[in-house]
């Protein structure tokens, strides 16, 4: 039996098999990049509530023209920001809205002509305001922090029943 005539076959089956297996264990750890959306003819995304997405949005924020960033000023809840929080951006001038989404983590990405904007972000009744000045091919960035005493629970989605009594009993 020529040994040569084995190894090509082989060789081919222990590359296959090798590759096979590395590709199923990076998908199994691989996430889906949040969606990018359109409000008012303006793209954006938002995300970053687990910590490989929140890497990615804050990889992929110098791209884009605005990053709006919401958080919690308490050094236990830095980074995490589970709550829905409605965002209005409007023309710093004359008032016209430009854009009304809700954020869906503790990043927004948006991609904003260059101007001047005042951004509104409400939460559980309290309304923040910043300005935000969009220069061409320079990243703006604006960081909403809530206090730490602000009621979050009060704003979170509900749980589900079952992990609510789960939550309850430790």
């Amino acid at each position: 039996m020529n040994l040569m005539r084995l190894r090509q076959p082989m060789a081919a089956l222990v590359l296959g098999g090798t590759a096979a297996f590395f590709g199923a264990m990076t998908s199994a750890h691989a996430f889906s990049n949040p969606p990018i959306q359109m409000a008012q003819g303006v793209e954006y995304m938002c995300g970053g509530t687990n910590k490989a997405e929140a890497a990615f949005m804050q990889m992929v924020s110098p791209r884009w023209a605005a990053t709006i960033e919401f958080g919690i000023n308490d050094s236990a809840q830095r980074g995490s920001f589970p709550a829905r929080a409605a965002v209005q951006v409007r023309e710093k001038y004359t008032g016209r809205p430009v854009m009304e989404a809700q954020s869906q983590g503790p990043y927004m990405l948006a991609r904003l002509d260059p101007g001047a904007y005042d951004v509104h972000v409400t939460l559980g009744g309290l309304t923040m305001t910043q300005t935000l000045t969009v220069i061409a091919g320079v990243p703006a960035r604006t960081v909403f922090m809530w206090p730490s005493n602000f009621d979050m629970a009060s704003v979170m989605p509900p749980m589900p029943q079952a992990l609510a009594q789960t939550s309850a009993a430790r």
